[in-house]
């Protein structure tokens, strides 16, 4: 049965999986990651924050620093290799987690963990290596819904194995799934058409960047990453504050929140294949840009609702957006680059992202804190603006397949050229006897 299906199909299904058990095993321990830290002896709210802010923040700063080495490293050695790496190494090192005593030991092996990771990048970039590039949109956005299923689910399934088997059980159940994913990989997915770079062959960053088409827009896809996730992030530190603002009599203000929280993610799990499909149709840098336009529009909104239920309705309305933005970045990304460098522009694009989710809770921190809850929303669409305004500066169409483009101009002037060369040549046969 699996023998008549294409490999890049298969490579896909098993991909999503892989994704999806990354995404359950990662989120899941962030909703109570304090209470464990609380657990192993800190004590205070200044010194409980203080430890909480580090040790959340320290695996995305050290993941954004280590990221372009594991992208090279891909291009030299292979994507798979790359994603046995990070799973098997997240699952080691999560596992020790369970097992600390102090708060110190935890830092270190979130530190630790983000020098291991990488495994939805490098299973990006094996999709997008790999399937036909006119349905590369809708690919990547696919496997996109496998990386929300398992954040949407993590918190709560984290929550109920936390109340039920205690925090320190919920570290090993987390390793067990990301062993899964290491499985997956191990047996299913088979890295075909991959030709391995020389260290002799590699290039440097600079000549990475000489070597693309148009590398102005390339930065600006690795800002308009980060923008999406400092969006999606700067409004975590405050949501239960506002929605408690929102609702004072409201009992269950921690449900509540939750369910306003995850509403994003269940809206961009039902766009993310239909929008990523459209792009290949009509164009990805549409989608991009008419995505970011409505969470600007939505964003700015939010600053104004009077209820629980109307920051409900427009978050989830975001998310129809929030499931095409990512997608739409990688697949431009894939586009405009070569293969041999996509393991390169993906890790690049991945520092990005991990600076993304520092910046975004930063940013929504000092301003709720210097002028309210509501101007966090506003901030935030504003920062959005302003990256749309780059995409549209920066963005122009990839170059023609025609070995010499066509200018209108210069064709013109042959056209020119040509005519005052044989009225010359007419000219001198006038004067010419006989």
């Amino acid at each position: 049965m699996l023998r008549s299906v294409e490999p890049w199909k298969i490579n896909l299904i098993s991909v999503w999986f892989g994704c999806f058990f990354t995404g359950l095993a990662i989120s899941q321990i962030i909703p109570f990651l304090p209470l464990y830290i609380e657990h192993l002896g800190v004590r205070g709210d200044n010194a409980l924050s203080l430890w909480s802010g580090l040790t959340f923040s320290i695996t995305f700063v050290i993941s954004a620093a280590v990221a372009p080495l594991w992208g090279s490293l891909a291009d030299r050695k292979g994507r798979k290799l790359m994603l046995l790496r990070a799973s098997f190494g997240m699952g080691a090192v999560i596992l020790l987690q369970a097992f600390v005593t102090h708060a110190w030991q935890l830092l270190l092996l979130r530190a630790l963990m983000g020098l291991t990771s990488g495994y939805i990048p490098n299973a990006m970039a094996l999709v997008a290596a790999q399937v036909p590039r006119e349905r590369s949109g809708w690919a990547l956005s696919s496997v996109a819904t496998g990386q929300i299923g398992g954040v949407i689910l993590g918190p709560m399934i984290g929550g109920l194995l936390a109340d039920w088997l205690g925090l320190r059980m919920v570290f090993i159940v987390t390793s067990v799934l990301l062993m899964i994913s290491f499985l997956v990989t191990l047996f299913l997915i088979k890295e075909t058409g991959y030709t391995p770079i020389g260290k002799k062959d590699k290039l440097s960053g600079r000549e990475v960047f000489r070597s693309l088409e148009n590398p102005r827009l390339m930065v600006c896809l690795f800002i308009t990453t980060m923008v999406i996730q400092m969006c999606n992030g700067s409004v975590n530190p405050i949501l239960t504050l506002f929605v408690r603002e929102l609702a004072p009599s409201a009992e269950n203000i921690a449900f509540l929140s939750g369910v306003i929280a995850a509403l994003p993610g269940i809206s961009a799990l039902i766009s993310a294949p239909r929008l990523g499909k459209l792009g290949d149709r009509i164009g990805t840098q549409r989608i991009l840009i008419a995505t970011m336009i409505t969470s600007l529009v939505l964003l700015t909104a939010m600053s104004f609702v009077t209820s629980a239920t109307q920051l409900g309705v427009l978050r989830f309305l975001l998310g129809f957006a929030d499931g095409a933005m990512m997608p739409a970045v990688q697949t431009l990304l894939v586009r405009h680059s070569s293969d041999n460098i996509t393991g390169r522009i993906f890790g690049y694009n991945q520092s990005f992202m991990y600076l993304g989710n520092v910046a975004g809770p930063l940013l929504g921190a000092a301003v709720s804190a210097a002028t309210g809850y509501r101007w966090v929303f506003f901030a935030t669409a504003m920062v959005v603006l302003i990256n749309v305004l780059l995409l549209r500066r920066f963005y122009r169409r990839p170059k023609t397949t025609l070995a010499h483009p066509v200018n209108q101009r210069d064709e013109v002037e042959k056209a020119t050229d040509a005519a005052s060369g044989r009225s010359a040549s007419a000219a001198e046969k006038a004067k010419t006897p006989g």
